[in-house]
């Protein structure tokens, strides 16, 4: 398969372009069904020559190409029905009647505050598709975005949360004149692959009501299906929790699918070099030290304990809390007993064979460095942050 995207250096280009080129290169085998030999990258700067070859060779177009802040307002029309009907054109040309996606708005509703000549002149594209589309007999594939996010995504231009992100990440300030306003927002790699489904011929329907989406397998519009309604006041919450976390090392929660999740991901990418990496706080001592890696709001906390050798920690046992010690590196042996017992559980443990032991409940535990000459490297994992107001924690050999 052929495929040309225009607007291929705009957000949406950058992304869809860099999942077809994974799949492509036999990198992503999560669509088997597709077989891309060529990706035709159309931007404003490329020839004219190379829109001709690709409309006469290509199988599918996807029209990213568009204005979204013009010097004037004819701009719009010039952009966004302008290009439309030179690709139209071009494909009539040579006969090509393969599928084409087109990237409206939500705005081309041109309903209330979207009355505007950005959502005319994607209106206007919108029409010249389908009747395209009935001249032609092509199939055509019209999608009125919402608000857009992710990675890649320019701040200051057309997003508030790729402007809110940036401006967190790089501790600049940002503007929420009104906290309660909601939003509706879609990932791009939920775009992606709605649009990847679409060269499978697996696109979403729907219709309008009003300015709200309603999926429809007879509707004239298409749509992807994963969308999050937000205020303004949440997104700013989690990216300042996102911020705080290198000092908290509190994750939130990011369950899958949520928003909060791509959210997350989306922030990060616009980190500034010197906050890719920030320190952590080792507490050493002679015996060796014990790091807090990563807390979790309900799920307990990571850290790494490196004894030295011949050394033994530990020593204690807990009511509730419970562990898992992972040695990734060094020869060591952990001992456990019940504290009302004399039967003492013996785990040998090395880096050369991972495994997770647990710590239970009620059991005095501790882990002995057996080198003579190599540091013992546990990862622990507890079900609970520790809390020194109540740490569960009493000392007893075992």
């Amino acid at each position: 398969m052929k495929i040309l995207i225009t607007g291929a250096a705009g957000f949406v280009g950058k992304n869809l372009a860099a999942a077809l080129k994974n799949i492509k290169d036999g990198k992503d085998r999560t669509h088997p069904g597709l077989s891309i030999e060529e990706i035709y990258l159309y931007d404003i700067d490329s020839s004219a020559a190379l829109l001709e070859e690709a409309c006469k060779e290509c199988d599918f177009v996807f029209n990213l190409a568009g204005v979204n802040r013009p010097q004037n307002a004819e701009e719009f029309m010039q952009g966004n029905f302008g290009f439309a009907s030179t690709l139209l054109d071009t494909l009539k040309k040579y006969e090509n009647k393969c599928p084409v996606m087109i990237s409206s708005s939500i705005q081309a509703t041109c309903i209330g505050r979207y009355d505007s000549d950005y959502g005319r002149s994607k209106k206007a594209g919108e029409d010249l598709m389908f009747a395209y589309g009935k001249q032609t007999g092509a199939k055509v594939l019209v999608y009125r975005f919402p608000n857009l996010f992710g990675k890649w995504c320019r701040p200051n231009y057309n997003s508030a949360v790729a402007t809110f992100c940036n401006n967190i990440a790089n501790d600049l300030p940002i503007t929420v004149n009104d906290p309660a306003v909601k939003l509706e927002l879609l990932y791009i790699d939920d775009l992606v692959d709605e649009m990847l489904l679409a060269l499978e011929g697996k696109e979403h329907h729907c219709c309008f009501d009003g300015t709200t989406t309603v999926l429809a397998d007879d509707g004239a519009y298409c749509a992807a299906p994963v969308t999050h309604k937000v205020t303004l006041g949440e997104i700013v919450s989690l990216l300042e929790s996102f911020k705080a976390q290198p000092a908290t090392l509190t994750m939130p929660e990011i369950p899958k699918g949520s928003f909060a999740k791509k959210l997350y991901s989306t922030y990060l990418s616009y980190l500034p070099k010197e906050k890719v990496s920030f320190p952590l706080k080792m507490n050493v001592d002679a015996r060796g030290s014990f790091t807090e890696l990563l807390r979790t709001e309900k799920c307990g906390q990571f850290s790494v304990n490196i004894s030295k050798p011949g050394i033994t920690k530990g020593q204690h046992w807990h009511n509730t809390k419970w562990e898992f010690f992972i040695v990734v590196a060094g020869h060591g042996m952990i001992e456990e007993r019940k504290i009302d017992s004399d039967e003492v559980l013996r785990f040998e443990v090395s880096g050369e064979k991972i495994e997770a032991i647990h710590m239970l409940p009620g059991y005095t535990h501790n882990i002995i460095n057996l080198s003579d000459t190599e540091d013992l490297v546990t990862v622990m994992w507890a079900n609970e942050c520790f809390d020194p107001a109540k740490p569960d924690t009493f000392f007893e050999e075992v």
